[in-house]
């Protein structure tokens, strides 16, 4: 008899053959397909030569070579590929068979998909894969979702091949319903835009305003890489600012500063805004690489609009310890955001999401993987209701210590014409957060004063809505309440 496949896998790019390596690697065997079928071969006979693959030549053959029941991931850019092979896909398919999509789909598409695949008798996993070319070959972090019933059948596959942390746990687990891997890899997504665009506020503030060379700021990066913002960003950016041209100078200054972007950020950026949540640093990241990418009339303008004169007065290595404190607490009210967000939606999508699981799943393997997020884990240990992080005594303490350095370093750089968005739209959230009263109550009578759009009282129970005649020419007819 013809062996057969543990798994299936369609989509031989980058992520798909470095993600079928790890499998075999760890003693699965692996069926694959790939739609220009050259692939196939040419995988076969290379980096794939001699080891538990089988190459298939139709989706029809794929199916037949897997064990029962069968699995098989897509691995294919997001969008109607994915639709079409799960349309072709469905009739070599039985009843308990898993489809798992393991691209960068958003996760609306993967509710959908799911209820129709189970629809079909089929079940459906809607996975997020973290870690990039290295992370699918050595151990990326899963974020799985989708039919509960088919995660028992994968976890041993999804864990195995994943990245470890101590006790070698592994930074895989099920996360939710239908689309909530999808989501909770978003969120990942939106938070290392916010990571990395604080990281290039602080390059920009050492640079311009320091006037630090490269292998000054290389220096900074590889200390802070061993305290509190030790952290794969913070790692490769160490490096980047080490890694020299032909020439010998750095090769970072040579590349050209403009920044895309593929979607997971800004999706992030729309559920927080339909959700109501403030999700402010994560929203300014992406701004920032909309800006970045009008170049041609920045240019323009820098000709013709003029800022303050650059001059950095005092003491230059408690700067930069400011500057580290200010990264820090920037940093930890990205992520008090970010699971704000989670946080909505699973409540939007009655999702069960377990929030220091997903700390511990992004704790190694992805992209922003950092020490970090063990102090979140542990977080959601001692308080399972934890409502925001800011709340928890550790970050509270932490936030609180570096405040006063986060507040220089935002005052020097907004004086010296420096742009911190990140850093400052993270600050307002921080003294918002922490107001009791904001002036809401004059924005209420604004919208009550022209479109009778009604407010609350203070002196009156919460849920009960006036209306005020403010002119004396309008009359007694109030507007529908709407929510944020």
């Amino acid at each position: 008899m013809k062996q057969k496949a543990d798994i299936g896998l369609i989509g031989l790019a980058v992520m798909g053959e470095n993600l079928v390596l790890n499998m075999e690697s760890k003693g699965y065997t692996v069926a694959v397909f790939n739609r220009t079928v050259e692939k196939v071969d040419k995988f076969i006979e290379g980096r794939g030569a001699g080891k538990n693959f089988i190459g298939t030549r139709s989706i029809k053959e794929l199916c037949e070579s897997l064990k029962k029941p069968r699995k098989v991931m897509m691995l294919v850019k997001a969008g109607k590929p994915v639709d079409d092979f799960i349309e072709q896909l469905i009739p070599h398919l039985e009843e308990g068979d898993i489809i798992i999509d393991g691209g960068n789909t958003h996760f609306p598409d993967t509710t959908r998909r799911t209820k129709y695949v189970e629809s079909k008798g089929l079940l459906y996993i809607g996975t997020g894969v973290s870690g990039g070319e290295e992370g699918a070959l050595l151990g990326p972090s899963i974020m799985p979702g989708g039919s509960p019933a088919a995660w028992p059948h994968v976890k041993d596959i999804f864990q195995s091949i994943s990245a470890k942390v101590e006790n070698n746990v592994p930074c895989c687990d099920w996360v939710g319903e239908d689309g909530a891997g999808h989501f909770v890899k978003m969120v990942h997504n939106g938070i290392e835009y916010g990571d990395m665009q604080i990281i290039n506020e602080a390059y920009h503030i050492m640079k311009d305003l320091l006037d630090m060379s490269a292998d000054e700021m290389h220096e900074v990066f590889k200390k802070w890489n061993k305290g509190d913002l030790d952290s794969y960003l913070i790692e490769i950016t160490r490096d980047i600012l080490a890694f020299k041209d032909e020439d010998g100078e750095p090769l970072v200054e040579k590349i050209l500063d403009t920044a895309g972007q593929k979607g997971t950020g800004k999706w992030t950026g729309i559920t927080a805004l339909d959700l109501g949540i403030p999700l402010t640093l994560i929203g300014e990241a992406v701004f920032s690489r909309c800006l970045s990418a009008q170049k041609d009339i920045r240019v323009k303008a820098s000709k013709v609009l003029k800022g303050p004169k650059v001059n950095f007065t005092g003491d230059k290595l408690q700067f930069i310890a400011d500057l580290e404190d200010a990264v820090f607490a920037s940093k930890i009210i990205s992520y008090a955001q970010g699971y704000d967000l989670m946080m909505e939606a699973s409540k939007e999508y009655k999702w069960h999401l377990n929030y220091g699981g997903i700390a511990l799943m992004w704790r190694g393997g992805c992209i922003i993987r950092s020490a970090f997020l063990g102090d979140i884990k542990k977080a959601f240990d001692r308080n399972p209701a934890l409502e925001n992080l800011l709340l928890d005594p550790y970050f509270k303490e932490k936030v609180e210590k570096a405040q006063a350095g986060w507040r220089r370093v935002a005052v020097a750089a907004l004086s010296n014409g420096i742009p911190v968005p990140a850093m400052t739209s993270a600050l307002n959230y921080f003294d918002g957060f922490r107001c009791e009263r904001l002036p809401a109550n004059l924005l209420q009578a604004q919208r009550d004063y022209f479109g009778a759009h009604t407010y609350e009282r203070i002196d009156k129970p919460r849920g009960k809505f006036f209306h005020t005649n403010w002119t004396g020419r309008g009359g007694d007819t109030a507007s529908t309440i709407y929510e944020v």
